[in-house]
């Protein structure tokens, strides 16, 4: 008899604990159903209010939306954007010509010779190579102008011979440099100037950049980088045209 009541509360043991195994299993799979369907902490939802189809938009549209956007809800192609004088559209740039300028300048310093904090610089345009070298356009004047900016960031001294001794007030704006040389200094402690060339190439612009000793002539520096045509073509002169424009080595024209 002590032996069939032991067997019997082992079994009744056995059953409260597949009992209670099964009830534990249970609420850990309504615990994972429940936080598969809750959304997850932290996450905020991006999708703006202005991306969302209209309510008279197609079925097919729709699609083409969703599929154009990513994970997390952002347009997986970003939007178009132009100017009001339509000299400019395309897609919002992740890098400019500066980028490209702090490249070279880092070129430049990794193989510079006798330059050093105490040998003072002029910063040149930049000439197209297939002309006389006495010309130059929007790109090559402003490669001189972040070339400035770099090489005042490596201490290296720059000086900018198209300052004038006086401020130029007009109705225009205040100035002090100036394009004329009648106005500017004939002598200047300038021992070596930064200058170089560029190419048209396919898929970009071709810029080779160096480092000259005035009184010597000899090469002390030297960077070469192809900067893209979409780069090149995000900037826009003065008056909004774009003259002369390339794309892909295709001379643009609007019939």
């Amino acid at each position: 008899m002590n032996a069939f009541y032991k067997c019997s509360a082992l079994l009744l043991a056995t059953s409260a604990l597949a009992l209670n195994g099964c009830s534990i299993m249970s609420s850990d799979e309504e615990s994972e159903v429940a936080t598969s369907t809750r959304p997850a902490m932290n996450v905020v939802d991006i999708t703006a209010i202005d991306r969302m189809p209209a309510e008279d938009d197609t079925s097919d549209n729709e699609s083409n939306d969703e599929d154009d956007m990513d994970a997390y809800g952002a347009i997986g192609q970003p939007p178009m954007y132009s100017s009001v004088q339509g000299a400019y559209k395309g897609r919002p740039l992740t890098r400019h010509i500066g980028d490209y300028v702090k490249n070279m300048t880092q070129d430049l310093i990794s193989n510079m010779e006798y330059v050093n904090e105490k040998t003072p610089v002029g910063v040149t345009h930049f000439a197209l190579l297939d002309t006389n070298l006495q010309q130059t356009d929007l790109l090559g004047r402003q490669m001189a102008e972040s070339f400035v900016h770099e090489l005042h960031k490596f201490r290296i001294p720059v000086i900018d011979f198209k300052a004038t001794e006086y401020i130029r007030i007009t109705e225009d704006g205040d100035f002090i440099l100036s394009r004329d040389y009648l106005e500017l200094s004939s002598s200047l402690p300038i021992e070596y100037v930064l200058t170089g060339t560029m190419t048209k190439h396919q898929g970009g612009v071709l810029v080779n950049a160096r480092i000259l000793g005035m009184e010597s002539r000899a090469v002390v520096a030297s960077a070469q980088m192809l900067v893209p045509f979409y780069v090149v073509d995000a900037l826009i002169p003065s008056d909004g045209s774009k003259k002369n424009s390339l794309r892909d080595g295709v001379k643009l024209s609007r019939g």
